[in-house]
């Protein structure tokens, strides 16, 4: 056998359950922090959400300053903007509140601000010297688990690309997942996250550096997602549901977390900063498509997908049971209101294809893709999403 070694990246700490925020004191007082930035987004500020997490830090007497500046897709204005606060107000340590876009946003801080230079410098795999400041991630989200990756993708308005820093220097200290804070999500955005879980654990599953580990994860994930997600989207007051899916994010994140992306993440980065489209919306109209294309590959894969999905596979064939999979998947999106192909999406072009293929090759999301694809085979697969 070929040697090969794998790495295994995990938060420290990890905070779970209803009703869980306020466990994060416990663990603060101890680390003498002093004063946090917290990162957040206008909405959840304007809907006092994140009172929640200011009344846990007035109990324990931390200084704190809030940054509502992190748009849907960060840029490095949003880094910089939130930077300079941190650096004004001095703060030692700090708290992302939100989902993917203020978790994202905070990692970009915090690694420049323990590294200097500038966030475009991290653009690609461990780039870093040190650990960022000291980021707690409390995540409001069913989706993007990066409250708990290294995974940081800051939107480079210049060049209208996302940039993926993938580096293990931006795991958080503690990643806080109460499934309370998520009752506030609406239908849509419950819908898109879920998908964005989702493609995460298929994703994982067909890596080309999956392991047992990666697996269970991922197949535990699409299991609960298949089972819960419809539910949440249906009744945002489903507890069972939203803890259900607060758990298969979670485990969709430890998949991908060490056995990393695909080429669906790789194109759906390049309709977000180019159109500045939603993440999760992006990544369930190119999931079947791209799968379409894996499933070719590791057709065995597939079929275990389409059983954690709920799918009957005994008798099949091993192609009509891939295949299933890639039904189980088009029948959740339709039944949760995703759209249904790329020429729903405000602003997309087909004449911007060969652009959009053209970085999505350059992603290093894609590098643990089944198969590498080419240039007109990616081209290819964004027409068929379309």
């Amino acid at each position: 056998m070929t040697k090969k070694s794998y790495g295994y990246f995990m938060p420290p700490v990890t905070i779970m359950g209803v009703g869980c925020l306020e466990d994060i004191a416990d663990y603060i007082k101890p680390m003498g922090f002093k004063k946090a930035l917290i990162v957040s987004d206008k909405v959840l500020v304007q809907i006092q959400l994140t009172k929640k997490l200011t009344d846990v830090l007035d109990k324990i007497n931390v200084e704190y300053v809030i940054f509502d500046g992190a748009q849907p897709n960060p840029t490095v204005g949003n880094v910089n903007d939130g930077l300079k606060l941190l650096k004004e107000n001095n703060c030692d340590f700090v708290v992302s509140f939100g989902g993917g876009s203020p978790h994202d946003c905070a990692k970009g801080i915090a690694i420049v601000a323990a590294n200097g230079g500038k966030i475009e410098d991290y653009e690609g795999l461990n780039k870093s010297a040190k650990p960022q400041m000291p980021l707690i991630a409390v995540n409001t989200t069913s989706g993007t688990a990066s409250q708990m990756t290294r995974f940081c993708i800051i939107t480079d308005e210049v060049r209208h690309v996302k940039m993926a820093i993938v580096d293990w220097h931006t795991t958080a200290v503690i990643a806080v997942d109460d499934a309370d804070l998520m009752v506030a999500m609406p239908p849509s955005l419950t819908a898109a996250t879920g998908m964005d879980a989702l493609t995460h654990a298929v994703e994982a599953y067909v890596s080309t550096i999956a392991t047992p580990v990666t697996d269970c994860a991922a197949l535990k994930a699409i299991e609960l997602i298949a089972g819960y997600l419809r539910r949440a989207v249906a009744n945002g007051n489903d507890m069972e549901a939203r803890e259900m899916m607060t758990y298969a994010e979670y485990l969709a994140g430890i998949a991908f977390n060490n056995a990393s992306l695909g080429y669906v993440h790789a194109m759906a980065h390049q309709l977000g900063g180019f159109y500045d489209l939603p993440h999760g919306v992006c990544n369930a109209i190119l999931l079947p498509a791209v799968e379409d294309y894996n499933a070719k590959v590791v057709p065995e894969r597939f079929v275990e997908i389409a059983k954690a999905m709920g799918k009957d596979v005994a008798g099949l064939s091993l192609e009509v049971a891939a295949a299933s999979a890639l039904t189980a998947i088009r029948e959740l999106s339709a039944d949760i209101g995703i759209p249904a192909g790329l020429k729903d999406l405000k602003g997309f072009k087909e004449s911007d294809i060969p652009t959009l293929a053209t970085n999505a090759l350059k992603d290093v999301c894609g590098l643990s893709n089944p198969k590498q694809a080419t240039q007109e085979e990616i081209e290819g697969i964004y027409r068929a999403a379309i």
